[in-house]
């Protein structure tokens, strides 16, 4: 039998704690899901989740009873989070769905284990993990993890049917998990499914995609979503640009060492067009920070691979870092490609990485003077004083920021005695 014994995380006093509390009185609680999936797969492991044949109310009862702080977090639908030593635990009562409208579910608790398992999406995530580390598999998962499958549980079709949020779950997980081809019954129920997903919440899309755009290389997922139909459905920004730039992005990131940016790899798939980027943002409901961040990258120049630096450092001054520090990754990601048979691509591709070396250096300078600079020397509260401000400070960027405030200073006082106040 395969076993996890002996793993830290199983070992941990916090989850054998919980394991004891669901354990007692005739009743059982089993490690499920990720946790087990991907300590098989070599995978980290975060969170930690339970699934007992207790009722959830009889878990908050016991937690109680324990010491241990109890949350019921979708007490609803049988889910309880214990709190053991500053660590969540999601415990979660055996059920099965009673009802379903491809968005929620309504649900009966019971003590089957099998019924609990064929009603989970994928076999790779219904393996059940014991106190001592014995994995029971009661619906094919591990020979799926074996193989590197991502296959639903029974009827893809009627899996997907549960929640249509299960087809960009399963390209997710693909990403993450699979190997080759994706399965068959998984790609043509998905693709059938496709024009469901408009029925989802926005909120619930984009933490798939940005899950899925997480991934080591998920260049594989977004290739059989495309072909599928499934990315044009919920990203119909990409569809007239393409996916190609993602290979070189991936790779270059594995060679640079750097970290996968799921908003990065998003604008490698979109085109820089900042009115429909603010479209994405909005249907999306995308945080401000990461919503400002495609904008800057959509309104930011291309910068040429021989420009200047002082060039970019005044680019860098009025655009802000954000945007062409994006502008600046996606074209050394494409001249690398690029570069693979060709001298000038190779040549092209050392000169961005100097600017982008540059740009990721570069500290914002603080103008030297203020309106109370200007004050000073008589002129009153008004649109002057920003006007005045405003010459000196495009004068002092054109000078690659080389004027001093004693410089500047005198440059005001010319402005001020030569003009009228």
């Amino acid at each position: 039998m395969t076993s996890l014994a002996g793993q830290h995380w199983l070992t941990d006093p916090a989850t054998q704690r919980v394991f004891s509390l669901l354990n007692a009185d005739g009743g059982e609680g089993r490690v499920v899901g990720g946790a087990v999936r991907n300590a098989l797969m070599g995978h980290p492991i975060s969170d930690v989740d339970f699934a007992t044949t207790n009722l959830p109310q009889v878990v908050m009862d016991r937690a109680r009873a324990a010491g241990i702080k109890a949350v019921p977090t979708g007490i609803d639908h049988g889910t309880v989070t214990l709190v053991v030593d500053g660590r969540p635990f999601e415990v979660t009562t055996l059920r099965r769905d009673v009802e379903t409208d491809g968005r929620r579910a309504a649900v009966a608790f019971g003590s089957d284990w099998q019924v609990d398992a064929e009603r989970r999406d994928f076999t790779i995530n219904a393996l059940y993990a014991t106190a001592d580390g014995a994995v029971i598999d009661l619906v094919g998962g591990l020979a799926d993890i074996e193989s590197r499958t991502l296959r639903f549980i029974g009827d893809a079709a009627a899996r997907i049917a549960e929640d249509y949020l299960r087809v960009l779950r399963f390209f997710r997980f693909f990403a993450w998990y699979g190997a080759g081809r994706p399965d068959a019954e998984g790609l043509k129920a998905s693709a059938r499914a496709r024009d469901k997903l408009s029925t989802l919440s926005a909120e619930r899309i984009w933490t798939e995609m940005k899950k899925m755009l997480s991934a080591p290389d998920p260049s594989r997922a977004l290739l059989w979503m495309r072909t599928s139909g499934v990315l044009g459905a919920v990203l119909p920004e990409s569809e007239k640009w393409g996916i190609d730039a993602i290979h070189g992005l991936v790779a270059t990131e594995q060679a640079l060492g750097w970290t996968p940016d799921p908003l990065l790899r998003l604008a490698a798939i979109v085109p820089p067009d900042v009115e429909r980027l603010a479209g994405l943002a909005r249907r999306w409901r995308l945080s401000n920070a990461a919503a400002e961040r495609l904008a800057h990258w959509a309104g930011a120049p291309e910068p040429a691979a021989d420009l200047a630096h002082t060039t970019l450092d005044r680019m860098l001054y009025r655009k802000g870092k954000a945007g062409l520090l994006m502008r600046l990754k996606l074209a050394l990601a494409g001249a690398r490609r690029a570069a693979e048979g060709s001298s000038e691509a190779m040549a092209k591709a050392a000169k961005l990485a100097a600017l982008l070396a540059r740009a990721e250096a570069f500290s914002k300078p603080v103008f030297p003077l203020n309106g109370a600079d200007v004050m000073a020397l008589g002129i009153s509260p008004g649109p002057r004083i920003g006007e005045l401000l405003q010459e000196l400070e495009d004068l002092w960027i054109e000078r690659n920021f080389a004027l001093d405030r004693t410089a500047l200073a005198a440059r005001l006082k010319e402005k001020v005695e030569g003009g009228s106040p």
